[in-house]
């Protein structure tokens, strides 16, 4: 009776431990019609499948589990695309020509406000552009538009930065902090550096956001990159500076299922 008990409990135990996600896709982006996406997520510093599905009349589900919540991605071919977090509960995920959202969960819905606030940014910064143009179509004086711009650039610039440090401090100890945090170390440096945002943040860490496998893999190759500049260590014969796994964000499907120019 107790060896029965006991692998009851233990057959509880372990099941508490996963975490089932399911998501329900829809998309009126019609060249996704009939296309095959992946979902895949870092186990450690390996990209591994957990689930694959067609696009049916603008419909796709995954589901399953995993051993703890992590931010995974919708993968359309081996490109790069939507990140969704995989914790219990039931996902939604909305993709159009414009934008995508991902929803109904705790840490999703803080990661879409996120993006959110961080493509307004972008925009913004991405307009102007259109201003610089259009000021010397207008004959504008270039001196006087150019001191304007730069001050708004430098504005979204602080905005951006502050979004960003903010975000990732108040997400040390969630799956959220870390994977922006390696996004924006990557989409920094083409190899791991170090720089003064990156030692602020890593100042401030706690012990789980510094023990996280990707940030700990990419913290030390940072800190070897740069000794090895420093003339402090030297270069292995025959090998680059060392580098970690891509980022999981790019292209949202609908930008990567839209027909070639």
């Amino acid at each position: 009776m107790n060896k029965v008990l006991y692998a009851i409990a233990s057959l509880m135990a372990f099941t508490s431990c996963a975490s089932t996600f399911n998501i329900n896709g829809t998309s009126n982006v019609s060249t996704l019609d009939g296309q095959k996406l992946y979902l895949k997520v870092f186990k450690d510093t390996t990209l591994k499948n957990l689930d694959s599905c067609d696009v049916v009349h603008g419909q796709f589900q995954f589901e399953g589990s995993i051993d703890s919540v992590r931010v995974g991605t919708i993968f359309l071919n081996e490109t790069s695309g939507l990140p969704v977090v995989l914790e219990s509960g039931d996902i939604q995920v909305k993709i159009d020509n414009t934008q995508e959202s991902v929803t109904g969960t705790p840490l999703n819905e803080k990661l879409s406000d996120f993006r959110s606030k961080f493509t307004q940014l972008t925009n913004q910064s991405v307009e102007l552009v259109h201003k610089h143009d259009q000021a010397i179509m207008n004959g504008s004086d270039m001196e006087v538009v150019n001191a304007r711009l730069a001050r708004e650039d430098a504005e979204i610039n602080a905005k951006m930065d502050k979004l960003v440090t903010s975000f990732i401090t108040e997400n040390f100890d969630n799956v959220l902090g870390p994977y922006v945090f390696i996004n924006t170390c990557i989409n920094r440096y083409e190899v791991p550096m170090l720089d003064a945002w990156i030692e602020d943040i890593m100042s401030k860490a706690t012990d789980k956001f510094k023990n996280d496998p990707q940030v700990k893999e990419y913290y030390q190759a940072a800190q070897e990159n740069q000794n090895i500049m420093n003339g402090m260590k030297d270069v292995p014969a025959q090998a680059p500076m060392q580098q970690v796994a891509p980022p999981q964000d790019g292209p949202t499907p609908a930008q990567m299922a839209a027909p070639k120019q």
